[in-house]
């Protein structure tokens, strides 16, 4: 076998053995997912947003909630029966105001009973879609975000503040068009969420004395977008929080890890101990 016929069988196989390890993963993530939905009796949806990898040149682009997202979520809450129960798992950094709105209406609108499950995190968008479940399952260690409006990369809030802070004659013309657009995407957030918080269907899941904190508290600007909210945070402002998620939903995340570039900067031996590793004795001296 000369050089040329090794060359051709290593570019074959450099084109298949990549298909044939998608459709091997492909297919261990719905059967993971076909096993969860008959352990829990329900139609499991996921969203993970992860930094993906273009083709073979490496190029990182950051995933969030997009309209392809909203058609697809969509579509599966449609392709569901009303009385059959919704979980959805999310792990994003939020996306489109328009796509997460679409999302949101039609989880409040599905008459079975939806949960969301964070794993990890769920910030700005995933925050709003959380509020339209029934339900938060979320890890001790996940967060959510704020839902406050963002202008281009400012905070609306932020934009405000401009207002409040300069005499209207030394603001130019461009910054107060701005601001009154900062005003009119906080207005249309508050009312948004408050028809999510309000939601009665089965039951009431915000007690009504907590929904004007929670919206004073996600949507005003008072901390930065980037804000973690907490397991503790969230529980306190009166959302449905439920901490402890099952372990089918970390061994789905398994199959969703994020695209290798080049030295991992994580590592670890992905087993639990059957002991822990033994300490130095008490009675040997320190060294350096």
């Amino acid at each position: 076998m000369d050089f040329g016929n090794l060359f051709l069988i290593f570019v074959i196989f450099s084109v298949v053995q990549p298909a044939i390890a998608r459709f091997t993963t492909q297919a261990r993530r719905l059967g993971a997912i076909r096993a969860f939905e008959q352990k829990r009796g329900s139609r499991v949806i996921l969203m993970i947003h992860r930094q993906e990898s273009v083709s073979f040149l490496g190029i990182p682009l950051a995933k969030f909630i997009n309209i392809e997202d909203s058609e697809q979520v969509l579509r599966a809450i449609r392709l569901t029966p009303p009385d059959v129960p919704i979980d959805l798992v999310l792990h994003t950094p939020g996306g489109l105001v328009l796509a997460t709105e679409q999302i949101a209406r039609a989880l409040v609108r599905h008459r079975g009973k939806v949960s969301v499950f964070v794993p990890h995190y769920a910030m700005s968008g995933g925050t709003m879609l959380a509020m339209a479940a029934d339900e938060i399952v979320m890890d001790e260690n996940a967060v959510l975000g704020p839902v406050d409006p963002q202008l281009g990369n400012v905070a609306a809030a932020s934009v405000l503040k401009v207002l409040q802070t300069k005499p209207i004659s030394e603001i130019d013309d461009q910054t107060i068009i701005t601001a009154d657009l900062a005003e009119k995407a906080i207005r249309q957030v508050q009312r948004f969420v408050r028809t999510l918080l309000e939601d009665s269907f089965p039951a009431q899941k915000i007690k009504p004395e907590n929904i004007d904190r929670i919206i004073d508290a996600l949507t005003t600007g008072q901390v930065t977008h980037d804000y973690p909210v907490t397991v503790e945070e969230a529980t306190e402002l009166g959302l449905p929080v439920i901490v402890g998620l099952p372990l089918e939903i970390y061994a789905l995340m398994e199959l969703y890890p994020q695209p290798a570039a080049g030295r991992p900067s994580v590592q670890y031996i992905p087993m639990p101990y059957d002991r822990p590793p033994a300490l130095p004795s008490s009675n040997k001296r320190d060294r350096i």
